[in-house]
This record gives structure tokens, sequence and C-alpha cells, in this order.
């Protein structure tokens, strides 16, 4: 989700401290890289999608797409070998493996909206195929998480308020620069992106289920814990405050589109990193638990069993 800082800058120390044993083969289900010579772009038409699970395969088709919050980077077992940084805990697979469906994860650290609908090039320097390729007509379940990395919002914010706190560390500095002030701006644009991704989703699988999953809760509302968010005293809720448009942003464009919305940050409400019981990591990568600022694989626990919770009996192990 944090484009710039924990997918670039905080990963790239973490990668090169990881052992060959985190780097494993793509996990069962996981959709390998396919270099592209197409430029990325939204307005991109849709590539041609790859080929259909064969006509004896019952179980539900479930395709996951999203960025680092979705693909879980540092969360045992982290496949190293393109850049996107899935896990085989994060919330996809967990889903699946609890409801028998097929998976196609082909979530990606870093990506965008734009990532979704055309080729990205990953921190590994790979060059992976868009997103919406995995989608096809049959196929029956579609997860979404995606936004946070438009406009680079979450990296700018993180950035922009850890060099301004040491200025005024009581006050709101971050909040009160004009870059600050330029995110609300960049809001309903992001909004916008997430709302056609979500109109290209719907056409080329009109007969899915599309959940579009939201972002959980990195800090608290008002006051900071030390260390974990080194932000100025007034930037906490000033970050809060960001997050909980970028929500609102999400929810409009689930709603323009008549697509259902997975309220995470409601959901994790407690569960921040300053909380007894973190859904999130800290600001320090931990190898072999999470990267910094991502969930935790208790907090992508809790998405699979909230998405499993929503869908009831309609979408399991005997198709959509």
């Amino acid at each position: 989700m944090l484009r710039a800082v924990a997918v670039g800058v905080v990963l790239v120390t973490a990668l090169a401290s990881c052992t060959s044993d985190a780097a494993q083969p793509a996990q069962p289900g996981s959709q390998a890289s396919t270099p592209q010579s197409a430029p990325s772009s939204a307005l991109t038409p849709d590539a041609p999608a790859p080929s259909a699970p064969s006509a004896g395969d019952a179980r539900g088709r479930y395709v996951a797409l999203g960025d680092s919050y979705t693909a879980g980077p540092l969360i045992p077992t982290t496949d190293l070998a393109n850049g996107c940084l899935r896990s085989d805990h994060n919330y996809p697979s967990l889903l699946a493996a609890d409801r028998g469906l097929r998976l196609v994860d082909v979530s990606c650290a870093g990506a965008t909206t734009e990532d979704v609908l055309g080729p990205q090039i990953t921190g590994g320097q790979s060059t992976v195929a868009a997103q919406l390729r995995a989608v096809t007509p049959r196929t029956d379940l579609v997860t979404l998480g995606i936004g946070g990395n438009d406009l680079e919002l979450f990296s700018t914010l993180v950035q922009t308020c850890i060099a301004l706190a040491p200025i005024d560390p009581q006050g709101s500095p971050c909040a009160d620069s004009a870059q600050g002030r330029g995110l609300v701006g960049d809001l309903p644009t992001i909004g916008d992106n997430v709302a056609e991704v979500l109109r290209r989703v719907t056409r080329r699988a009109p007969d899915a289920r599309v959940l579009l999953v939201g972002y959980l809760r990195i800090g608290p509302a008002r006051t900071s814990c030390g260390e974990g968010i080194p932000f100025a005293a007034g930037d906490v809720a000033f970050a809060h405050r960001t997050s909980l448009a970028l929500r609102a942003q999400l929810r409009r464009a689930a709603a323009r589109t008549g697509v259902e919305f997975v309220d995470m940050f409601a959901r994790s409400r407690g569960h921040d990193l300053c909380s007894p019981e973190p859904w999130v990591n800290g600001a320090e990568n931990l190898p072999g638990v999470a990267a910094a600022l991502h969930p935790l694989e208790v907090g992508m626990r809790a998405i699979a069993d909230t998405i499993d919770g929503r869908l009831g009996a309609r979408v399991g192990a005997s198709g959509g």
C-alpha cells in the first residue's frame, strides 16, 4: 500500500536481509508473471484473458487483484521471484483454502489502479501482466484491494509526515504543508480510478460476485505510540482523517458500480498498530512476520473471515 516507503525504501532492506529459504517457487494458484511490451495505461484495451480452467473443475473460480495489502509481503511464505511479494498466507489464499476455491492470485506489491489495467514493473524490476487479464467470463468471485498507491497517496503521506515531524513535534506540520493539503484534493481522482477498474472487472466477468476490499486501519485516531508512528502529534489525526477520506472514496466507487464494499477500516477498529492486538505491523520490517506498516497474518485472517462471512453460501466448493 505504501508504494515508495513500504514497497521501496522499506522493503529494499527487508529483501536484502531475507535468506534463500524465503524465496520459494510461485505458490499453487498464483499466476506467474508474464513479460509484456505494451505500455501501462488505464486506457489500454483489455488484453486477452488467460486460458480458462478445464470444464471438469467444479470448484468456484476466484481471482484476487490488488496491491501489497492484498499480496502480504514478508508473511511466510513470500514468493520473491517477480517482485510482487505474494504470500501463501495472504487473505486470498486463506479464503480460497477455507472455501475450496480455485484461486488465481495476481496481487502485486506496489500496484496502482493503472497496474491492474496494464503491465506493471515491480520493485524487483520484473514486468508482470495486467492483473485484469486473470479475470474471465468463467470467474465466479473477484476481490480487489487497490487505491492507496494511486498518485502516491500513502507514500507521500508517510514520507512527508516523517520528514516534517522534527520541525514541530507537538504540532501538525504535515497537515499544514502544501503536500499535505494536496493529498485531500487527490482523493476524488483515486475514487474515479477505482470505479473504472471495477467497471472493467464487471464487464469481463458479468456473472461474478465482485467485492472491493478496503484497507485495515494503520494507526490510532489521535495519539501516537512513540516510534510506532514517527509523526508529529497533530499529524497522527491528519493521517487518520486521510485514511477515512480514502475509505469514503472506495465506498463511493463501489456504490457507483454496483459492487459490494468490505469495510475493513471499520472492522479493524481496536486493532491498529498501537493497540494491544494489532492487525498491522509497526514501522520495522520483520522478515518472516510482515513488512513495515503492512498486515500481519492475523490481519489477513481477519480479512479472509470477514469476506467469508459476507459470501455466505453463494460462492463455495460447488462453484458460483
